[in-house]
């Protein structure tokens, strides 16, 4: 069971899957910020950095993948595991994903079971 005090960015622009995304986490203990759009979560990271960021990869056509880049090639926010969301398993898109700088994929809609196990490995590599 993880700590009270770990928190996970949640940047998803579809309500009901952050909605559920987010009650699975709070379950688990974890605190989640929700943000919609790629502007909002920019401006949450520079007041804070979280100990996981879930990115949903279709974010606004390609605002999830441009996003992702500008994290992993930030020096401060590069160091932040990111687990990627999508509703494509399409090689291309996991392989796209994975260049840009994800530390994990996983595809909606998702079993609850695998989203727990990505992200206790994202804090555990992280050493959360």
């Amino acid at each position: 069971m993880p700590r009270d005090s770990l928190q996970i960015l949640l940047l998803e622009d579809e309500p009901t899957l952050a909605q559920i995304t987010a009650f699975r986490l709070e379950l688990l203990g974890y605190e989640v910020e929700i943000h919609g759009s790629a502007q909002e979560a920019l401006d949450a990271l520079a007041d804070h950095l979280p100990d996981v960021i879930i990115l949903d990869l279709a974010l606004s056509g390609s605002e999830g993948i441009e996003l992702l880049n500008k994290l992993s090639n930030d020096e401060r926010l590069g160091a932040v595991p990111v687990l990627v969301f999508s509703t494509s398993a399409d090689l291309d898109d996991v392989q796209r994903a994975y260049a840009a700088g994800a530390d994990e994929f996983l595809v909606t809609p998702y079993d609850p079971l695998n989203l727990e196990r990505k992200v206790e490995k994202l804090l555990e590599k992280a050493g959360a």
